[in-house]
């Protein structure tokens, strides 16, 4: 397929050299022209613009930080306009909606399409795609969701259903990082080596995202970020908008948001989000 690509970070760089790896023609555009340079060695045509992304493509994949960049790329000058949109960012049901009915107006198809892992994972082709949007449409870019990932699964036929349940999937790994964070502290004022509780808890569960996020908080492990802790404050906002629309209570939600906030207060931006740990730390005394 003739595709464009816009937003080259640690995420989409990956998955736009998975795509051309796989044999589709992809034009490539992101604010830092270095990183989109970057993949002309592996084929992608440098793109000057989103729209010029977009000429000739059958399709425009957007993979972005947050809803204020994707609404610039949609809506402000120079943007997209291609016969289909596919929505990879982790964005809120609001703007799932709003652009579903934009590409409407504009009689070009929409699908919301977030994936599931981290950077090492899009540059293994491990992703889970979740999508959301009409039928023959995600059956149309199909080859795109295989390109790029292990598995898709769909949400619903509107967009905005793929973006409440990677919410809702990203809530749930906030959950498990604020669970082992709690858990650490303790072990660790009760003089317990985390490590060895790490290996119990891999052994119960046997999840390679506990393996993962429990290793990095175990060794501490917090740059470079695989997923910036300000981003995972950004979901957990976005997954409580959501709930306020289906009047569906989050309690622990609401203190993950805190204590992400707490962490932002205490320099912890940038970091990765399993940097969350250094809260509960705090709040023991370590």
């Amino acid at each position: 397929m003739h595709l464009a690509f816009i937003g080259l970070g640690n995420m989409g760089a990956a998955m736009a050299r998975n795509l051309l790896r796989a044999g589709h023609r992809v034009a490539v555009h992101n604010r830092s022209r270095a990183k989109a340079e970057a993949l002309a060695a592996d084929g992608a045509r440098f793109a000057d613009s989103p729209a010029d992304a977009c000429r000739g493509a059958e399709g425009v994949i957007t993979m972005l930080p947050d809803d204020a960049a994707l609404e610039q790329v949609v809506f402000g000058e120079g943007g997209i306009h291609c016969p289909a949109h596919i929505s990879s960012s982790t964005i809120g049901t609001a703007m799932a909606r709003r652009l579903a009915a934009e590409h409407a107006r504009r009689g070009e198809a929409f699908l919301s399409a977030p994936v599931f892992g981290r950077p090492e994972a899009a540059e293994a082709k491990q992703l889970l795609v979740v999508v959301g949007g009409p039928a023959e449409v995600a059956q149309r870019f199909q080859p795109v969701f295989d390109a790029v990932g292990r598995r898709t699964f769909v949400a619903g036929p509107e967009p905005w259903q793929a973006n409440a349940l990677k919410l809702c999937g990203n809530f749930m790994i906030a959950s498990m990082l604020e669970s082992f964070s709690e858990a650490i502290a303790t072990l660790r004022k009760a003089n317990i080596d985390p490590q060895v509780f790490l290996d119990a808890m891999v052994a119960l569960f046997g999840s390679p995202v506990y393996a993962n996020y429990g290793r990095l908080i175990v060794d501490e492990k917090f740059e470079p970020a695989g997923f910036a802790l300000r981003l995972g404050l950004k979901d957990v906002r976005l997954v409580l908008e959501t709930a306020q629309e289906c009047a569906a209570p989050m309690p622990l939600a609401s203190v993950i948001r805190d204590h992400l906030l707490s962490a932002i207060a205490n320099g912890q931006s940038s970091l990765d989000w399993s940097s969350l740990a250094r809260v509960s730390a705090r709040n023991a005394g370590l």
